[in-house]
């Protein structure tokens, strides 16, 4: 690494980055009920104002991992800064549905960005300890997510409207791009190892690399999905919702940031199994407990889904270091765009469950902001106490597969390292 490199100045930055983007998912989370009264929208809507924050993302985690070798990722990153400054104001001044949509997608763009560039900067200048470095980098992801469900909560009950909450982000934003405007960059670890783009192509399209990308999709789904929506879902199931979100995802801070012994005992594959394990009856708790017990189930399910981002990415940087940024970045791409289209559709799924439960021919709408202890609220109330556990369960198939499928990675990557060590004998 070049001697000006400064990697402990980086990756404060980074996780300042990364933070600025769970604090935007976490805040997100917590007011989009409120988006909803607001601005008079339907589930559907929200969905889509949601999901464009994971769309934006993939698009441009995708074609950042393309460029950020040629561009670098200083460039990328402060690209991102302005995406970020730009979305925030523009979600503060929002007048309806387009402009919370645009904003949404502008902050999802910055989102994607950072990751864009932030995970090859992380395996490069921690190229010995990978896997490690990067949970404690994506540590900040639920951290975040923490610090943005606890602002909403307090500025709530302070009676503090969503529009400072959502301005609260401009902060780390200013300091995180004073800091990467000011700070020296190394290349990115393919390009100094001198690995041909022919070659990180080819890794791309290995069978391998192929498993992986397909179950990112239900990794951050079984994350993601549940943390953006667990407030809606669960709305009418539990007295403060969005603090099963904050418990999930306290879990995660703790664990991803004792993650060194926990991959060295394990393995990643073996941290992947295990993490599938317990997200599946964390949620089949989630969709069927109620009350104080959900404190529980999010326990549990904060558990299972823990380790799951970065442990992916650790397992592809260290198993097939030859995709170099690009195999990172088609990861982190796959599992938003996965979320993306998931939420899409679960959110129209959400309101046919709803409709099901209210009077033939209802609005969503007249229902959803119907005046406290009327008879239409009343009855949404209900319809959101079936509907929202529905969903859940629904999606508790998801990490079900998984377990199938990292049991057979484990065996695979056993089979492989006996294999070597029976060659080298």
């Amino acid at each position: 690494m070049q001697a000006n490199i400064n990697r402990n100045q980086l990756f404060v930055a980074s996780c300042l980055a990364l933070l600025v983007t769970s604090l935007s998912f976490g805040i997100r989370a917590g007011i989009l009920n409120r988006l909803g009264v607001d601005f008079h929208l339907d589930a559907s809507q929200l969905a889509s104002i949601a999901a464009t924050a994971f769309w934006g993302f993939p698009l441009a985690v995708v074609i950042g991992g393309m460029i950020v070798d040629v561009i670098g990722m200083k460039k990328l990153l402060l690209i991102a800064f302005i995406c970020h400054l730009a979305g925030i104001v523009l979600t503060v001044t929002a007048t309806g549905y387009w402009s919370l949509f645009l904003s949404t997608l502008l902050i999802g763009i910055a989102n994607g960005t950072v990751e864009a560039a932030c995970n090859p900067l992380v395996a490069t200048i921690y190229a010995e300890n990978k896997t490690t470095k990067l949970n404690h980098f994506h540590l900040w992801f639920p951290g975040g997510i923490v610090i943005g469900t606890l602002i909403v909560f307090f500025f709530d009950k302070m009676g503090i409207g969503w529009q400072t909450q959502v301005g609260m982000m401009i902060i780390p934003t200013l300091i995180y791009g004073y800091l990467f405007y000011r700070l020296d960059f190394p290349v990115t670890e393919r390009v100094a190892s001198g690995v041909s783009t022919g070659e990180m192509y080819r890794s791309v399209l290995s069978p391998l690399f192929l498993f992986m990308f397909i179950c990112m999709f239900g990794t951050a789904i079984t994350e993601l999905f549940t943390g953006q929506w667990v407030g809606v879902l669960l709305n009418n199931v539990t007295d403060n919702p969005i603090l099963i979100l904050t418990i999930t995802t306290g879990v995660m801070v703790v664990g991803r940031g004792l993650a060194e012994p926990v991959v060295h005992r394990f393995s990643p594959q073996g941290v992947l199994l295990m993490s599938a394990v317990m997200a599946a009856l964390g949620m089949y708790m989630l969709s069927t407990m109620s009350g104080n017990s959900l404190y529980f189930a999010a326990l549990v399910f904060g558990i299972g889904v823990c380790y799951f981002w970065p442990t992916m990415l650790g397992f592809v940087a260290e198993n097939i270091p030859r995709s170099g940024a690009l195999g990172l970045n088609l990861m982190g791409g796959a599992g938003m765009f996965a979320v993306s289209i998931y939420t899409l559709f679960m959110g129209g799924f959400y309101d046919r469950l709803l409709l099901k439960q209210l009077p033939e021919g209802a609005s969503l709408d007249t229902f959803r902001s119907a005046a406290a202890g009327s008879t239409e609220a009343a009855q949404y109330a209900a319809a959101q106490l079936t509907a929202g556990p529905e969903v859940l369960k629904a999606t508790a198939v998801i990490p079900i597969i998984l377990v199938i499928a990292f049991s057979g990675l484990v065996f695979y990557m056993r089979n492989k390292k006996a294999e070597v060590l029976k060659a080298g004998a």
